[in-house]
């Protein structure tokens, strides 16, 4: 048997009544994972709270933007890029990874020029940030009938999946469970780190990026 490698990250929380509910069904599974954080919903005691407690249970805390409204690409403005980047990372504060995890927002999980701006690419390389994508992008968001089929078939295709599911209503949640499943029943090994296919820019540096994801 191919041993396949998993790594899963949540998007676009902390979600009050879903996030918690996510935390509890990864602890029965002893899995670690990543939340990309929006900044703007640490604006909410609440949120704040859900985030604490995901970093309490061995989760890592990454960046994903403060609006999470117009790609970075879209907007290259650098004063955009930085109140994008900076604005969720003072918000997430003590609690963010020591790597400084970032994730451009998508627009629906796409990959292209709309992810970066070369002012964002510029910023996340000289303050160090680790800026990390996805190759594994099932749609729990928007397939609740198929987004589990859609994963699994991504996770036999290749060695190590980058997954994005959504701790947000409508998301991940209701068949996480099954999801979780049918991976143990595959035999893959869960990691919480990232391969550098996924890796944009790490310590300064860049890693593997595309120029057909920066903006001119």
């Amino acid at each position: 048997m191919v041993d396949r490698r998993v790594t899963l990250t949540f998007d676009n929380g902390p979600t009050p009544d879903v996030t918690e509910r996510v935390l509890d069904i990864l602890a029965g599974q002893r899995i670690l994972t990543t939340f990309f954080v929006i900044g703007s919903k640490l604006g909410e005691p609440a949120a704040v709270s859900l985030m604490q407690q995901a970093h309490a249970a061995g989760h890592w805390i990454g960046n994903h933007t403060f609006s999470h409204t117009v790609a970075l690409g879209d907007r290259p403005d650098r004063d955009y890029a930085l109140s994008e980047i900076e604005g969720a990372q003072a918000r997430i504060g003590r609690f963010a990874h020591p790597e400084k995890l970032f994730r451009p927002y998508g627009n629906s999980g796409r990959l292209g020029p709309h992810l970066l701006s070369r002012a964002a690419l510029d910023h996340l390389v000289a303050n160090d940030y680790r800026t990390i994508i996805w190759n594994n992008l099932p749609g729990d968001w928007k397939d609740p009938d198929g987004w589990v089929e859609s994963c699994m078939a991504q996770v036999s295709a290749q060695d190590w999946s980058v997954v994005v599911l959504h701790d947000i209503e409508g998301g991940c949640l209701t068949r996480l469970p099954e999801l979780l499943r049918r991976l143990e029943d595959l035999g893959v090994t869960f990691e919480q780190d990232f391969p550098d296919a996924v890796t944009l820019t790490r310590k300064g540096q860049i890693v593997s990026l595309p120029e057909s994801y920066v903006a001119d």
